[in-house]
């Protein structure tokens, strides 16, 4: 469970979040939508306590990340474009990656990537990427470690038809498993199609729309 109460952030006296008030819980999908600069990747780092909101609090799974100062565990983000070390293989980069909680092993990588269809890939430098494939990588890195709050900041940009499709199957599949799930995008069918519940970020205002 997720829950923030009367979160607000400003930056140079300008109300980015204000006095936002939500709850996310488990085997739900909700989407976040809004204008460029509305607030969305804001609200996204503070939730996974990269930003620290200038008043209100934020409990991830019963604790209070910022009055007990520590990062929530069980949390996978992809925020804005996805960046990797430039001179590593992408399959090098996610091994690097997974040696910060060493939960997973070699085979769990692979198996992300496969499942991404970035097998072919793996072993070709992150610098010689598409912008397709890249976005694919910084997906495989959201889902290796099977962690239960899974966040998404524009998952399907760069994507051809056939990965937006593969990836909208990996999301609900990753539902199923009783995942929270938060994700943006300003597609309105990736909206319509994968959200249970959808917010509308707009003056520092978060706000339930409807379907």
């Amino acid at each position: 469970m997720i829950k923030l109460i009367n979160v607000s952030k400003s930056f140079k006296n300008e109300n980015v979040l204000n006095n936002i008030n939500v709850e996310f819980v488990e085997g739900h999908i909700y989407g976040i939508t809004g204008r460029n600069g509305s607030g969305k990747s804001v609200l996204f780092k503070t939730i996974c306590g990269f930003v620290t909101p200038d008043s209100g609090d934020i409990i991830v799974n019963d604790i209070n990340i910022y009055k007990k100062k520590v990062f929530p565990t069980n949390i996978s983000a992809l925020i804005e474009k996805p960046k990797f070390l430039e001179n590593l293989s992408g399959y090098d980069n996610l091994k690097l990656l997974a040696r910060i909680k060493n939960i997973i092993n070699d085979e769990d990588i692979l198996q992300v990537m496969t499942k991404l269809g970035l097998s072919k890939d793996k072993d070709k430098l992150y610098k010689n990427y598409s912008l397709g494939t890249k976005q694919k990588l910084g997906i495989a890195q959201v889902l290796m470690e099977d962690d239960k709050i899974l966040i998404f900041d524009e998952p399907f940009s760069g994507l051809d038809d056939k990965s937006v499709n593969d990836v909208r199957k990996i999301i609900i599949e990753e539902k199923k498993k009783g995942k929270i799930i938060i994700l943006a995008s300003h597609i309105k069918e990736d909206i319509e199609l994968l959200c249970d519940i959808i917010y509308r970020i707009n003056d520092g205002q978060l706000k339930q729309i409807n379907k």
